[in-house]
């Protein structure tokens, strides 16, 4: 997994350069910086782990065969784009990953490092103010035409103005680009200490301007792009189906960031909408791998003669990535849940050791951290350093911050449902309201306590309806919608909803991407990940002082401090989580021994008959 999720389903202290003798600059008595060394790759934090001549990253089979087809499935209504980096339109699964190169490739089992793709060198100073990306003149466009640095020019100036505004944010702090030749280009920086910049330059896609020139960048349709990457679009059924062809000459095949990956000469996939259907059909061999998702099916459904005799093999596979934070979002923009207090008081309603023992086997551990599973989740009450940054925001903070380590509510430890159930009704009682004629009110304008959650996912209308029925105790009016795929992305990017259930994943190296998740500026920005609009200046700068991190020690600190005082906003009931990745697949297909911290990557794998 790359450091960022994909976008659209999306200052500064000096820090010291972690490449080491990579830069060098001219004495104080000259007074001018020389032009750093140029290195084959930047870590964020410490140093990188491949040398400049590595062959293949550890976690591959560099003698991998090529050929053979890979079967997906995807359980969605479709897609009616290949333009993956636009608010409209729901783009075709695979399309970015397959399609597209980068400048730079990150590498999975690093916290966050990365090395030449697109750009075979990179040129960063010590303060990190610029980057130089010096492009390999290899580099080539699937139609045969050369990579430059207009190109990448055009990636970014196209991606900021008409692309998802994610992009706008994470390439924020880009002050200037300068063409240097052909084959280099800058990128100088507004602020100098935003050292994770350099690095999300080097995951920007490049785009060939001369394809795009002569054709509108923000309705592109279903019209079939050209691309960078190691796979392009071979044939398509428009909504159900779409298939990715190896491409034979592609150019970056040997270098050691792709030597032993995107082994298939195909890889397909078929759109589903309904997962029952789905499964029945990749154990009928109609497609070749399954992540299973649900604690049921991997406890009952997974059965049978297939996997008896062999031909389907079941594993879970450890995986030491943070899980982010999956849970019940709050739309805080929504009146209903404006307070805190109610927002608070609705989480005593989820009761988790029931839907784990009922619903799911015993699998799941609860979720406490939006960086579970991690060195970067909060715990216990603050102390050194983490203390030290929340102190200076107390007197803008809930005592709670301080004197209270945050754990959701549950019913262990001999505490029962009942028990929470009072807790909330106090909370409620606090924000303003009274149970009147069975109904949750508020007492002075005898407005009722009501929401609706919005889902897509009829699977998970066995978890809702238990929280429904918890809420309706205390005469609260919970409504359940569940609406297709396609109406879900539209809804959730334009913030109309009450409540939805949504994991937020993050990164073991967090960074400019949480302005996306959590700035006051992303509030009310359609398309971005602030699903709660989470307005809060204390928050705001917490935010931007993650970004600013020095080293991983203070990042770890800073993120502690975000963490608790999120958790503290209440605004998401938290989930479940799972260090295992639930994986099924017919016995063709192989996979690398060794499995990088971030979990199993298909692109690794191949296939043998």
């Amino acid at each position: 997994m790359t450091k960022k999720p994909e976008a659209p389903l999306l200052t500064r202290i000096t820090a010291t350069l972690a490449l080491a003798a990579s830069a060098c600059f001219a004495s104080a008595d000259e007074g001018v910086t020389e032009t750093p060394t140029p290195v084959h790759g930047i870590a964020m934090h410490g140093e990188l782990k491949y040398p400049a001549d590595f062959s293949h990253f550890d976690y591959v089979n560099p003698e991998a065969p090529k050929g053979g087809e890979l079967k997906l499935s995807v359980v969605a209504n479709g897609f009616d784009s290949f333009n993956p980096f636009v608010i409209r339109g729901i783009s075709a699964a695979g399309i970015n990953a397959y399609v597209y190169d980068t400048l730079l490739e990150s590498s999975a089992d690093e916290p966050f490092s990365e090395y030449g793709l697109i750009a075979e060198s990179v040129e960063v100073p010590e303060d990190r103010s610029f980057v130089i990306f010096n492009l390999n003149k290899e580099a080539r466009f699937q139609d045969g035409e050369p990579i430059t640095a207009e190109d990448v020019e055009f990636s970014y100036r196209i991606l900021t103005t008409e692309g998802h505004p994610f992009y706008r944010n994470y390439y924020a702090d880009v002050d200037k680009v300068t063409i240097e030749n052909s084959h280099r280009i800058r990128f100088d920086f507004a602020q100098t200490n935003n050292r994770e910049l350099p690095l999300i330059l080097g995951q920007m896609p490049v785009l060939p301007e001369h394809f795009w020139q002569d054709r509108e960048f923000e309705s592109s349709g279903l019209t079939i792009p050209v691309g960078s990457g190691p796979y392009r679009i071979a044939s398509f059924d428009a909504g159900r189906s779409v298939t990715y062809q190896r491409v034979d000459d592609y150019w970056a095949k040997d270098l050691g960031v792709r030597k032993g990956r995107f082994n298939f000469d195909t890889i397909s996939y078929e759109y589903y909408n309904d997962d029952t259907v789905a499964l029945e059909a990749f154990k009928a061999g109609n497609f070749h791998f399954r992540q299973e998702t649900s604690a049921k099916n991997w406890a009952t459904a997974y059965t049978g003669r297939q996997f008896e005799s062999g031909d389907i093999e079941k594993e879970a596979i450890e995986h030491h990535r943070p899980t982010g934070m999956q849970g019940f979002i709050f739309n805080t923009r929504k009146p209903v849940f404006q307070d805190p207090l109610v927002r608070e008081a609705l989480a005593y309603g989820f009761d988790f050791q029931w839907a784990n023992q009922n619903l799911f086997f015993g699998q799941y551990t609860r979720t406490s951290s939006y960086f579970e599973n991690s060195d970067l989740a909060s715990s216990g009450l603050p102390e050194g350093r983490e203390l030290e940054i929340l102190e200076a925001y107390r007197d803008q903070l809930s005592p709670d911050v301080f004197t209270e380590a945050y754990v959701p509510p549950d019913t262990s430890n001999g505490v029962s449902l009942r028990d929470n159930l009072r807790t909330a009704l106090k909370l409620l009682t606090e924000a303003g309201y009274q149970i009147k004629n069975g109904k949750m009110v508020h007492q002075e304008t005898g407005k009722p306590l009501a929401f609706e959650i919005l889902l897509f996912q009829k699977s998970f209308e066995r978890v809702v309806l238990p929280f429904k029925q918890n809420l309706g105790k205390l005469g609260i009016d919970v409504s359940v919608r569940l609406v297709d795929s396609n109406q879900y992305v539209q809804r959730v990017r334009s913030f109309d909803f009450d409540m939805i259930t949504q994991v937020l994943p993050q990164s073991d190296s967090p960074g400019n991407e949480q302005r996306d998740y959590w700035h006051s500026s992303n509030a009310d920005v359609p398309g971005s990940r602030n699903f709660m609009g989470v307005s809060d200046p204390v928050i705001d700068e917490l935010v931007n002082m993650v970004i600013q991190a020095p080293d991983r020690e203070e990042l770890v600190r800073r993120v502690h401090a975000l963490d608790r005082v999120l958790l503290n906003g209440h605004y998401v009931i938290p989930h479940w989580h799972l260090r295992k990745d639930r994986v099924a697949y017919w016995n063709h297909l192989k996979r690398p021994a060794n499995t990088p911290k971030n979990g199993i990557d298909l692109n690794n794998w191949w296939t043998e008959r």
